[in-house]
């Protein structure tokens, strides 16, 4: 059975690791292909978010900075320079597939808000009956947590549970949880499929990013958790090729599901 056979409303994250190349600078040609897809699903009837990290990433690329900045106002400046440049390529590129997009910068407080909190869904809500694409991203120039404690795949989470979406795909530069760290044990399998997330599985996690994004493998399964819990199917999957999410959504089994916690009973 495919899970995603009834899905309307999907959240999609992509990670800074995914949308520039090792020297830091954009990858283009992967920013363009998803922007692609993602228009086509829209297109297809689907309501696309997607939250997107590389503020920071992107603007030590535009600076020409020798490497990520050490410091929180470094990081926080790097990233007020590179949003521009982000939503500058994202509107250009969504826009050759004829849409719209809507830029929504957040932080841990406009979630946890009452008031703010209503205030983001109601703008979700007629972003999606306007037809535009939210895109997604903290407010880094404002709050550090996303900085200093870890990646946007808590805000991915927290916004699919906003909205109450019925998916959420975390697009990495890995292929999705395995038995063992594949970068350190060659022996490390693939786990496609994780009914409920444990301590056990928890302590699969390795705690480390890459040397370009701020989270790893943990924070991904943090956020699925708080995904599942609230009713929503997860999926974390190579990001390299964005047209595999066409598979994914056919019911392809790629990358690691987790499934939605309302599906089990105990």
């Amino acid at each position: 059975m495919n899970p995603f056979k009834s899905v309307k409303r999907i959240v999609f994250k992509v990670g800074t690791s995914t949308l520039t190349h090792e020297n830091g600078k954009t990858n283009i040609h992967r920013m363009a292909k998803l922007s692609q897809v993602l228009s086509d699903l829209h297109n297809s009837g689907l309501e696309v978010v997607l939250v997107t990290s590389g503020a920071i990433g992107v603007g030590v690329g535009k600076l020409g900075s020798p490497g990520r900045p050490t410091d929180t106002p470094g990081r926080q400046a790097a990233a007020t320079v590179g949003q521009c440049e982000l939503m500058f390529m994202y509107d250009k590129l969504f826009g050759e597939f004829g849409q719209t997009i809507g830029q929504l910068l957040v932080t841990r407080s406009d979630i946890e808000n009452e008031e703010r909190r209503n205030n983001l869904i109601n703008t979700f809500e007629k972003l999606f009956e306007y037809g535009a694409i939210p895109i997604v991203n903290e407010n880094d120039s404002v709050a550090v947590e996303e900085i200093v404690y870890g990646d946007n795949d808590s805000l991915s989470a927290n916004v699919a549970k906003l909205i109450g979406a019925d998916a959420l795909v975390i697009l990495s530069d890995i292929d999705g949880l395995f038995s063992a760290n594949p970068r350190q044990d060659k022996n490390a399998e693939l786990i496609p499929f994780v009914e409920r997330i444990t301590e056990d599985i928890l302590a699969l996690a390795a705690s480390a990013g890459t040397s370009r994004g701020t989270g790893g493998m943990i924070t991904k399964l943090q956020a699925a958790k708080l995904a599942t819990e609230a009713g929503i199917d997860t999926v974390v999957m190579n990001g390299s090729d964005p047209e595999a999410i066409y598979e994914l959504l056919e019911g392809g089994a790629l990358g690691t599901f987790f499934k939605k916690q309302s599906d089990i009973k105990d």
